[in-house]
């Protein structure tokens, strides 16, 4: 067995290599454990991938921080300076704009692949961070000055620290016995990439509408992501589309807005589904991302939550091993979980509501609408709103 290190990171995605990332430049001994390989390069000319997360501000700074956000190419993120949400009618929307907060942008949509990538690449350039690719934990044990962690390649690692950034079936949670609490939304949604006619937008908008919310996020050059809430039933139907059938049907429901599009490149599927984990911390062990909570992705927060956790346990970590003191100390991590346990409450109130309200039928989706109204004209309270989603 080898030496005991400061951290071991269980998941390579794109919070727990940030949560490496962070440790490693730090000058901490990291181990990163990761189910799957390494990310594969992504061409600039590649096509999009169906996978695409919203980074606020504070998720930009945080990949900034940690060295990985200038390995992102420009001509794979585009920034948003305008967001809107309104019901059918378009009568009653909000809009949120990025100058309102003396701000350049909200921040970027980029694919999944290409962040993680990204943050991979920071790695390979910290001595620090050895990773342990094609292998999972099966066994955890924790002690008192250290936890032991066994994979299923036989290997044997011993850290201070163990963070459980696997997802939302997290083999970390699992062995550590934290349960979850889950909600299935009745809900599924469809991920569909398309060419548009018109030019990039800097705009994301969502409708509400009786079937389930549509929303476009605006992809580089003449590219757009849309999401098309529905039941599963309707889901399908529209997922077995050929592509020209798919394309028409698009610009039958979709807000004429929209423009043309030119054709269907992709879609995919997936049920709308919560998932909290009941406890962030055990002795020597902390949950960040998905695998401690899965929220409701109406306002795309998912990953920015995920980095936010990423940001305030790296930080804390940190601090502590500057100051020579336990890493994975009690106090630090309830100091981790007080942080971030109810900021992830309030969003999963918010997302749960604002669901509620928008996917119901009669008075209460009425007076969803008129909220709406209201809130465009609450310019404070908007500007609050945005500096959380922001997370400023």
């Amino acid at each position: 067995m080898d030496d005991t290190l400061d951290a071991i990171i269980v998941g390579g995605g794109m919070v727990g290599a940030a949560v490496a990332a962070a440790l490693g430049q730090a000058g901490m001994a990291v181990a990163l454990v990761e189910g799957g390989g390494p990310p594969e390069p992504v061409a600039d000319d590649a096509p999009f991938d169906l996978r695409i997360s919203s980074l606020n501000l504070a998720s930009q700074r945080l990949l900034e921080a940690v060295g990985a956000w200038g390995f992102i190419p420009e001509a794979r993120r585009c920034p948003f300076r305008h967001i809107e949400a309104s019901d059918e009618t378009k009568r009653r929307q909000v809009h949120f704009g990025a100058a309102d907060l003396g701000l350049p942008d909200f921040g970027h949509f980029v694919e999944n692949r290409v962040i993680r990538r990204a943050l991979w690449q920071r790695l390979a350039e910290l001595p620090g961070v050895a990773t342990h690719c094609h292998a999972g934990p099966v066994a955890w044990l924790p002690g008192r000055h250290r936890t032991l962690l066994e994979l299923d390649n036989g290997r044997l690692l011993a850290a201070r620290l163990v963070v459980g950034a696997d997802g939302a079936g997290s083999r970390v949670r699992e062995l550590a016995g934290i349960a979850t609490r889950d909600e299935d939304h009745g809900l599924r949604a469809l991920i569909i990439n398309v060419r548009t006619r018109l030019p990039q937008q800097d705009v994301s908008w969502q409708r509400f509408t009786p079937g389930g919310p549509q929303a476009m996020l605006p992809l580089p050059g003449h590219h757009a992501s849309l999401v098309w809430y529905g039941s599963p039933a309707a889901t399908a139907e529209r997922e077995a589309l050929d592509d020209e059938a798919l394309r028409l049907a698009i610009e039958r429901a979709f807000p004429e807005r929209l423009g043309g599009l030119e054709t269907v490149l992709g879609r995919a599927s997936f049920p709308i589904r919560g998932r909290h984990a009941e406890r962030y911390v055990r002795p020597r062990l902390a949950l960040v991302g998905d695998a401690a909570h899965v929220i409701n992705p109406l306002a795309g927060q998912g990953l920015n939550l995920g980095l936010q956790d990423a940001a305030e346990l790296s930080e804390r970590v940190v601090a502590a091993f500057r100051a020579g003191q336990d890493p994975g100390g009690q106090g630090l991590l309830a100091g981790y979980a007080r942080a971030r346990r109810p900021q992830t409450l309030a969003m999963i109130a918010a997302m749960t509501a604002f669901h509620r309200v928008f996917t119901g039928a009669g008075p209460l989706r009425q007076a969803g609408a008129a909220g709406l109204a209201v809130a465009d004209h609450l310019g404070a309270a908007k500007r609050q709103v945005m500096r959380r989603a922001l997370g400023l």
